[in-house]
């Protein structure tokens, strides 16, 4: 089990790195297409929108692939997606080029966190969806502090795209070499994968993914924008800094899944969101000093990415059977959330300057707490309803 969970963290390095690398080198990519940079932001919307849309859809049509099939052709078109972006000669296909590789990373990542729920007991579940989440989360450790500093270095961001197909390459390499086979799950319609939304339970979930990680990536999607008091301007510095955050990142994701299986979800997701709104809410002025925007990054990284786990074991918690399906739908949700934080960072740029959108980004937040309070009441009353029926089955048998 345990050399499978690594082969498929190594895939979601490489997808992660993709991701996460565009924010850091987007001023650069605005001025070398000839764009603003609230309208290169647009990169990140396309990658991240087209990956949320197709994840289910994929999910759905891929079912009968054997496994190592399906993670190869994943990374083959993210690959492709990424060398063209690397080689657009205008916007508009580098644009296309982020869909593309956005495709490549739905085959790949809804698939890889249900086989690697697959692939544990439930007593060590959680664990086992931490363990594959870090590969995400340490991309934003090395991937995308090393893809922004080669961009830096070089003073070129196509470096970095072609630094991120390599990433492609190997994860691709390792998932032929390494990856033992794993059973294919039975076909399920895309129907049926998206049926769990009517559930009052899955929607308030998902809602709580969609609300935080919009107000987490509203200052993401223009980090240098955010941060550049504290830089000084400099790309190295930026590096250094996304560095820091993607350490914490790591640390929360992997720190999370032991904590849930020892106190339960509900109080490791509320204790993060409530964290990070307060870290979000005081960035105007955190931000402005080298010291205090490393303390206020180390936050953000362990509660922003030490919520993946909890929603998603939430999210199995409360509907056992559809395990494999709400998987799909938490990364989605995710990505979802993603693409659209690039627009709302957009417009408070445009409104309040992007010293200031951390508070924006909190607002969101605040709210994702909300919804995370609406869907422990309405999980735990289900519970309350379900359980004398589960106590008098045993009597009717008799």
């Amino acid at each position: 089990m345990y050399r499978s969970l690594v082969v498929l963290a190594a895939g979601m390095f490489a997808i992660g790195t993709d991701s996460f690398v565009i924010a850091g080198i987007l001023p650069d990519a605005a001025q070398s297409l000839g764009v603003g940079v609230g309208t290169a932001g647009w990169l990140l919307t396309a990658y991240a929108f087209t990956y949320a849309v197709l994840g289910p859809v994929m999910a759905a049509l891929t079912a009968r692939w054997p496994r190592r099939t399906l993670f190869l052709a994943g990374f083959a078109v993210f690959t492709t997606g990424n060398l063209v972006t690397a080689f657009a000669p205008a916007f508009g296909v580098a644009l296309a080029a982020r869909a593309l590789a956005g495709f490549g990373g739905a085959m790949v990542t809804p698939a890889a966190v249900a086989a690697a729920t697959a692939l544990a007991p439930p007593e060590r579940r959680g664990r086992a969806i931490a363990a594959v989440m870090t590969g995400l989360s340490a991309a934003t450790a090395l991937g995308a502090p090393i893809g922004t500093a080669i961009g830096s270095l070089t003073g070129n961001w196509r470096a970095t795209m072609l630094f991120v197909s390599a990433l492609g390459v190997l994860a691709a390499a390792g998932t032929a070499l390494l990856l033992p086979p794993i059973p294919t799950p039975p076909a399920v319609p895309l129907r049926t994968r998206v049926a769990p939304l009517a559930d009052r339970r899955i929607g308030l979930t998902l809602l709580t993914t969609f609300l935080v990680y919009t107000g987490l990536y509203t200052v993401y999607s223009f980090i240098g924008e955010s941060l550049d008091r504290a830089t000084g301007g400099s790309g190295t510095t930026l590096a250094a800094l996304l560095f820091v955050w993607g350490l914490a990142a790591t640390a929360g994701t992997l720190g999370s899944g032991r904590l849930i299986d020892r106190f339960g979800n509900r109080r490791i997701i509320n204790a993060a969101i409530t964290v990070a709104a307060v870290d979000f809410a005081l960035l105007p002025w955190t931000s402005a000093h080298l010291p205090s925007a490393i303390a206020a990054l180390l936050l953000w990284g362990v509660c922003g990415w030490g919520l993946l786990a909890p929603q998603t074991h939430r999210l199995i918690t409360a509907m056992p059977a559809a395990a494999p399906l709400l998987t799909g739908l938490a990364s989605a949700m995710v990505y979802v959330g993603v693409s659209v934080a690039p627009l709302v960072g957009q417009t408070g740029m445009a409104w309040f300057g992007p010293h200031w959108l951390g508070p924006v980004g909190a607002a969101f937040i605040a709210l994702g707490l909300g919804a995370a309070e609406a869907a422990h009441a309405v999980i735990h009353r289900h519970a309350r309803r379900s359980a004398p029926t589960a106590r008098s089955q045993p009597l009717q048998a008799k």
